[in-house]
């Protein structure tokens, strides 16, 4: 994979797949992006994420439901159509198979762990509001030069080694400065998706949608305009997991706002090379509706 134009070719492919994994892509489809026949398509992404074109997109449909199951109160027919299931036993079936309980199973589960989170927050914040403080925010479209991490987001220390790599690469190409936003970018659930394929972009924001030519497993894309809810997170990245854990326990209950099919966006407002850890700050966009 180091010949660029191979390169440019796997990155359109994975632009594809990730951005109409609900649609119906094609071989066709496929053999347009990369000009390889389907096989040699298909053995190239086996060689790099140890699973098949079919089966990633088969399991990103299965962990949106998932998503939806645990974070709406969408019907569960109307979640199978949304993912591209004409039935709702197919897609019973297949979501048992890959999550090994039935998606019934699986929403119910959630909903006592979310009480019960629900539960301990309040027991321990007695004196304190009920549900975490948030405000709607517009963010417009802008465009971000980023690289993707893969594994678990308890991996600080692989996370960092992502961010030293896209730091050094930004000022290769004269892209940062004092003045530049960073941001996470967090494409999965942990509690869904294996923690081995779990997606993380690093990114900064370029200045003006500057034009940028990238290289290697660099990328660059535009965010589009969204709302969000907006929360603050205060202390270390460590233990960002804490404040999630409070959101989502009051979302369907206190929150009730409807998920967007976006990712959610970390606005980093410190520089934590000379900030202590318990005093960074950690704006979380979750996107809504």
């Amino acid at each position: 994979m180091e010949n660029q134009t191979h390169l440019n070719r796997y990155k359109k492919l994975l632009r594809l797949l990730d951005d109409k994994f609900k649609e119906e892509i094609t071989v066709k489809d496929i053999e347009n992006t990369v000009f390889y026949s389907y096989r040699n398509s298909n053995r190239i992404f086996l060689a790099l994420h140890q699973e098949t074109i079919g089966y990633y997109q088969k399991r990103l449909r299965l962990e949106k439901a998932a998503e939806y199951l645990k974070f709406s109160n969408y019907s569960i027919a109307d979640i199978a159509y949304d993912i591209g299931y004409r039935e709702v036993s197919s897609f019973s079936k297949a979501f048992k198979k890959h999550f090994k309980c039935s998606p019934s199973v699986f929403r119910n589960s959630h909903e006592f762990k979310q009480n019960s989170i629900k539960k301990i927050t309040k027991d321990f914040n007695r004196n304190k509001s009920k549900k975490p403080d948030f405000t709607i925010e517009e963010l417009p479209s802008f465009k971000v030069l980023y690289l993707t991490y893969y594994g678990n987001y308890d991996n600080i220390k692989a996370i960092k080694e992502t961010w030293e790599q896209l730091t050094m690469y930004a000022i290769k190409k004269n892209v940062l400065n004092e003045k530049t936003t960073v941001l996470g970018e967090i494409l999965d659930d942990e509690e869904i998706t294996d923690s081995l394929r779990c997606r993380y972009n690093a990114a900064i924001i370029l200045e003006d949608n500057k034009e940028i030519k990238t290289e290697g497993l660099f990328n660059s894309k535009i965010i589009e305009q969204g709302k969000y809810a907006k929360f603050i997170h205060k202390g270390s990245h460590e233990s960002s997991e804490d404040t999630y854990h409070k959101i989502y326990a009051y979302w369907l209950t206190d929150i009730q706002l409807e998920l967007a099919d976006k990712p959610t966006l970390e606005f980093y407002l410190n520089d934590e090379t000379n900030t202590p850890p318990d005093e960074l700050i950690t704006e979380i966009y979750i996107p809504i509706l």
